[in-house]
């Protein structure tokens, strides 16, 4: 990663602060493990739950030193004008308790022209409101023309869907991003909802058995095998932020890669990339 500090784990909270109190706790004690114990992004939007997740991460890290954090939050693109991504990004620093997000993103391309949208980002850099800015759900040629518009050159960043299931992504976009120096940054590692939405062939199950974790623990350390990707799955208890925690320290072998490319082959070819 050349622009996001810390480990390639952060915590995504898509789903968070929707729940009753006590699942609010929970919520907030797997956070504050992360943050504890190395993680130090968080991602979220003013999408997820209409601000619920900004709110709970905004509780969590009150009382933390906030240059040890690395915030992200994404706004809707109809909300990607000058004006109002502004008004977008003071009710997130609101809800955050902050005054600066250190990644602001587009949440998926739409109709407000790239320039326009591209100009707002520099001028919330520029006020010192966000510092750094870019985008999400783009494909190559999403990038290359954000890129063509003024500030445009500027973009850190790219999320998008990433597991072993969703890998097109490595045809094309990756090596862009590579060359471009736009870091990227994974979601939903297990696919999406309960994280069971991913089946798991019997030879993928015996190598995790064998490697003593879980199969869910050996796919999120396949997304960072690479040292290239911020990884960003959620965790909403402390079974399973020690979970991915531990994922992270997770080495695999050419031969545990090769089992799980026998399951999910690399992609010869471009595909259209995914997002949910």
């Amino acid at each position: 990663m050349q622009h996001i500090p810390g480990l390639p784990l952060g915590v995504g909270t898509w789903g968070l602060g929707l729940g009753t109190p006590a699942q609010a706790e929970s919520e907030r004690a797997a956070l504050t493990y992360a943050l504890d114990h190395g993680i130090t992004t968080i991602d979220t939007a003013e999408m997820y739950g209409d601000g619920a997740a900004e709110t709970l991460v905004g509780a969590t890290i009150a009382d933390r030193s906030r240059n040890e954090l690395f915030l992200i939050s994404k706004f809707y693109p109809w909300h990607a004008t000058p004006a109002l991504m502004r008004k977008a990004l003071v009710a997130s620093l609101r809800r955050l308790r902050t005054d600066y997000l250190d990644l602001y993103l587009l949440h998926w391309p739409g109709d407000t022209p790239l320039a326009d949208t591209m100009a707002g980002l520099a001028a919330l850099q520029d006020e010192g409101l966000i510092r750094a800015y870019g985008v999400s759900n783009f494909n190559v040629e999403d990038l290359k023309a954000a890129r063509a518009v003024p500030g445009g050159d500027q973009l850190v960043a790219n999320e998008v869907l990433y597991n072993v299931q969703s890998r097109g992504i490595e045809y094309d976009l990756q090596p862009y991003q590579d060359v471009a120096g736009i870091d990227l940054i994974g979601y939903s590692p297990f696919g999406s909802g309960n994280g069971r939405a991913i089946t798991i062939p019997n030879a993928v199950q015996a190598l995790a058995a064998a490697k003593g974790v879980s199969a869910h623990q050996l796919l999120l350390a396949w997304t960072m095998r690479s040292g290239r990707v911020l990884s960003i799955p959620k965790a909403a208890s402390l079974a399973h932020m020690r979970a991915n925690l531990a994922a992270a320290r997770l080495t695999l072998t050419p031969a545990d890669l090769a089992v799980i490319d026998a399951a999910w082959p690399a992609p010869t070819h471009p595909v259209p990339l995914e997002s949910i």
